[in-house]
Order: C-alpha cells, then structure tokens, then sequence
C-alpha cells in the first residue's frame, strides 16, 4: 500500500550552511565543504524555518511512496547527518598494525597522501596505497604499530581504511593461523579526541 505523505525533519546546527539545488545537497561548515547527490532516490528536500524557535531545518518529503521509499527517507537523513559530523568534528579511524613474525613496516609517503607497506609476511613486495581525495594519513605518536586517517568524508575516509587492509590479505595460506595484517582498531571524530 502506499502512504500518500511520509517525511521527517532534522534540525540544521548553527555554523553549518546546507544548499539544496535538484537533489543535490552542499554541506558547508568549519572544516570545509561537502555535496552528496540523491538525484536516484524519489524524494523531495525542503529547506525551512521553524516560526517558534527560529531553527532552520531539512525536510524530506515522499509522495505516494511505497515502504523502500519511506525508508529511503532516513537513509537520506543519515547521510546528511554524517556530512554535517565531517564538516564540523571531521572523522577519524585508527589502524594497527598485526604480525606474528615479519614486523611490518610502514612509510607514509608524499605528504601524508599515500602509504608504502613493507616486510609483509616477510615478501620483499613493497604495497603502495594512495589516499583517496581528503584524507590524510599520520603515524600515531602514542601507539607502537598504529597509523591514524583523517578526513571530513566518512565514506572515503572508510575507503581509504578498506584499501589499506586489502592490499595486505593473506592469500595462500591457512587464514586462522596467519592473522597478520593492517586492522582498523578504533573508529570516532577528530573535534571529541582533542
């Protein structure tokens, strides 16, 4: 059956300024500038104001949509919610270094845009993994074995983490016994660690 209106709304933080122009959302805020398309989802974005409080807020409308609509509704939300995170705390994911044997070692290269892994599992390969655009890659000065991505997109910032971990997957061997690798240990914001 479908539902003849379906919407929520989410208030808009003060210091952050959101554009909506034909599903296109940009996200603008301290640390930058973010834009996402929803131009595949049928819904509709509103900006308003709310009379009591003065708040600016997003609405997301559905007309006559079915149940994925609906809930294509708070996924949208979601989304918006986490480039509203990036461009006000930013993200962070910590990664750990993991070897039973062969001590990894691990270079950050061209400014912290890309990392060298080398020793893995002992090869003589060196595993080169560049950053995807925004994030930026440092060793951690606290923990032995860690590096620490950075960024204010959290689906790149994820990426990025993913990359690292595929480039070193054990492949030949028997997975229970040899675990070494490059994990994410830790995930959260910039603005609450400092």
């Amino acid at each position: 059956m479908k539902t003849v209106l379906s919407s929520e709304t989410m208030d808009i933080p003060d210091g952050v300024n959101i554009k909506v122009k034909a599903k296109i959302i940009e996200v603008e805020g301290p640390r930058g500038k973010l834009t996402r398309n929803f131009k595949h989802l049928n819904l509709d974005f509103h900006l308003t104001k709310d009379e009591e409080t003065g708040k600016r807020k997003l609405r997301i409308e559905a007309w006559f949509g079915t149940r994925k609509t609906s809930a294509a509704i708070r996924t949208a939300l979601s989304h918006i919610e986490n480039l509203i995170t990036g461009v006000t705390k930013g993200y962070r994911y910590k990664m750990r270094f993991v070897y039973a044997h062969f001590p990894i070692n691990a270079s950050i290269t061209n400014t912290s845009k890309s990392i060298e892994i080398r020793n893995f599992l002992g090869e003589k390969k060196v595993r080169k993994v560049d950053m995807l655009e925004g994030v930026s890659i440092i060793r951690s000065e606290k923990v032995k074995d860690e590096i620490v991505l950075d960024g204010n997109d959290i689906e790149l910032v994820s990426r990025s983490a993913a990359l690292i971990n595929q480039k070193c997957h054990v492949k030949n061997k028997d997975i229970r016994k040899f675990l070494d690798g490059i994990y994410v240990s830790e995930k959260g914001r910039i603005a609450e660690e400092e």
